[in-house]
């Protein structure tokens, strides 16, 4: 079978066939050590080995590799290593905990109830853990081939409902936080370039114009030419470890550099750090402004694996600022270990080679996360954000009532997680967006960019409420202005808080015959009064405005008797409010609200407002004094 990968097969091409000879390789077999063995081959082209041979309970082993090797292979489902390692140790601890107890359950057939559930209820692990362990379990032994071998009542008490623990996510940082972490971020990248350029331009000078280079520094560029020109580092004969990574990290990238070039290229791609790092050299020059990268997100599905992206390269000397400009300077960075390795990564360093038996040699140089997105041994971010000469600390904590200020000598170190860089930076572009979330969405959906990243954060939840209440206080303000305009047009409501007989209305200020009429209800509409229903004040013609209109007229009447509508209709107000966006709500009930609250309900007594209140009959009126088609 010679063809391979895309373009191999399509219309009028036969598909890659293996001789007829051909077997698959089993799924299991035996290793070195004579304990059964499971290889992976993910679909990522990273490789590994699961050694079942390893762990306790000998008669369990071949059910635990039959049935790691199902989900693992073909059709497990199970597409990367990082995928296989992470499902490989739930099968770890259960089989360590089968172990710890008295009597062992040696072999499957001796799996009980009990067994199943006392690994649920165990202690020495967090809620989180225990039920991914057993979710996990549940579709290992619950394979066609596996199942059968597991006794029935250890069946039943797999198949549980497991519902997941509640969790806090995690927020993210501050703005002041955030802008701390990208100033340190950038200016040891910074350092870090620098340096890097000195030691290429002293060998520049060693190769063309030796007798240019001062004396001091002639013994340093020979050395560096020497490693340039073979990228082997001389070993420590002379010189100790440090001195010797330094003398690398003149010319080479290093593990220690990777925390702030890592934490910038967060910052700056607002990209998850998986997809960071599994950058690719390869890439394309856009007109010299911009750079096309083909990423990798896997857990988009399979099938969705590679997205191409498009970055800003920018000015030159803003390398720094710009997600396509920063990618370029690493590649610059990382180009002679690139070469000397051979990989297709982005990220390519020098390290210590005493531990992979490469000391001295090209080995030396190797690409960190081909192998093993995990890598070996920790970014450690928060540890290089304490040890700065001068470290990036977090807020202080807020002071609160009979507690003093917290002192400068209480500084504490932020730390630093890939994760909260990601809330971050998602957030901060969805405050610049406007907080429209389609817009905002770039590596995730809307819904999860929402749950995950928005919804968690405080600084979001704070900036979402100050918008709110900008927005409502700009409505509020649009409708008391509108109001005030409405009244100098029309006139306000004559309110009359004393009782309704025609004498103590007439004391009032009305007409004899309006007064009459008025207390005896003759001109009562919906909610209030009209004195003069043949005469609009700003037409003079008679009035066709809605009911909800009668406030905000001169010829409006309204008397204590009115009080107990008038509360009913703030309470279907109140209901409609519920229902509608604040926009909209303003829009269309704004005016009446302000009119019934700041000029009516503010010349009757507490007194009047509560006795209202007893009396006070349900809304049935709103919705007829509107167009069926407007109710909301």
């Amino acid at each position: 079978m010679t063809r391979r990968g895309r373009g191999s097969t399509g219309p009028g091409r036969r598909s890659a066939l293996p001789a007829a000879d051909y077997e698959a390789p089993a799924l299991v077999h035996e290793g070195a050590s004579g304990g059964l063995v499971v290889d992976f081959h993910g679909e990522d082209g990273r490789q590994g080995t699961f050694d079942v041979g390893k762990l306790p309970l000998p008669g369990w082993h071949p059910l635990l590799a039959e049935a790691f090797a199902m989900r693992t292979g073909p059709s497990g489902g199970i597409r990367t290593l990082s995928g296989a390692q992470n499902r490989w140790l739930p099968l770890r601890r259960w089989t360590y905990f089968l172990a710890s107890l008295d009597p062992q359950p040696v072999t499957p057939t001796q799996l009980t109830r009990y067994h199943v559930n006392a690994f649920h209820t165990r202690t020495d692990s967090a809620a989180g853990t225990r039920q991914s362990d057993m979710a996990e379990l549940q579709v290992l032994f619950g394979q066609e081939k596996i199942r059968d071998q597991i006794p029935l009542e250890a069946r039943d008490a797999f198949a549980r409902r497991l519902p997941k623990p509640r969790t806090s996510p995690e927020g993210g940082y501050s703005a002041g936080e955030l802008d701390r972490l990208t100033a340190a971020a950038r200016a040891d990248t910074a350092r870090i370039v620098r340096r890097i350029r000195a030691g290429e331009e002293l060998v520049r000078r060693q190769q063309d114009r030796s007798e240019d280079i001062p004396p001091q520094q002639q013994r340093l560029a020979q050395v560096l030419a020497a490693i340039a020109e073979t990228g082997e580092v001389p070993p420590c004969t002379g010189i100790q470890w440090r001195e010797r990574r330094e003398l690398a990290a003149r010319l080479f990238l290093t593990w220690s550099d990777l925390a702030p070039l890592m934490v910038l290229l967060a910052i700056a791609t607002e990209r998850n750090v998986e997809t960071l790092k599994e950058l690719p050299a390869r890439h394309r020059l856009l007109e010299g402004r911009a750079v096309e990268v083909r990423l990798v997100k896997r857990r988009r599905g399979s099938d969705r694996w590679f997205e191409t992206v498009t970055w800003e390269i920018g000015p030159e000397g803003r390398e720094l600022h710009t997600p396509g400009g920063l990618y370029l300077l690493l590649l610059e960075l990382t180009a002679r270990s690139r070469a000397l390795c051979g990989s297709p990564s982005a990220f390519c360093v020098w390290r210590n080679g005493h531990r992979a038996q490469a000391l001295g040699t090209r080995h030396e140089h190797h690409a960190p996360f081909e192998a093993d997105l995990r890598a070996s041994g920790q970014l450690r971010l928060s540890t290089w954000a304490a040890t700065r000469t001068r470290p990036v600390l977090a807020d202080a904590p807020a002071s609160t009532a009979g507690q003093e200020s917290v002192s400068s000598s209480a500084e504490v170190p932020l730390q630093v997680t890939f994760n909260k860089i990601k809330t971050s930076v998602d957030a901060r572009r969805t405050r610049q967006l406007g907080g429209h979330l389609p817009s905002s969405a770039k590596s995730n959906t809307a819904q999860v960019l929402y749950t995950n990243y928005l919804r968690p954060d405080p600084a979001t939840r704070e900036w979402a409420e100050g918008v709110m209440a900008d927005a409502l206080a700009d409505a509020e303000r649009a409708a008391r202005d509108a109001h005030a305009e409405a009244v100098r047009r029309r006139g306000s409501p004559t309110v009359i808080p004393r009782g309704g007989t025609p004498d103590e209305l007439t004391g009032a200020g009305l007409a004899p015959g309006t007064a009459h009429d008025l207390a005896h209800g003759h001109l009562d509409t919906a909610w209030s009064a009209c004195g003069d229903f043949q005469h609009h004040p700003e037409t003079g013609r008679p009035c066709g405005d809605s009911f909800l209109l009668c406030f905000l007229c001169g010829n409006c009447l309204i008397t204590q008797d009115h009080l107990p509508r008038l509360l009913g209709l703030l309470e279907a107000l109140g209901r409609l409010r519920q229902r509608m966006s604040e926009e909209e709500w303003y829009r269309r009930y704004g005016l009446v609200w302000v009119a019934v609250r700041r000029d009516i309900l503010g010349k009757f007594t507490p007194a009047q407002v509560a006795q209202a209140q007893k009396a006070q009959v349900p809304d049935a009126l709103l919705d007829l004094v509107e167009a069926p088609w407007e109710t909301p």
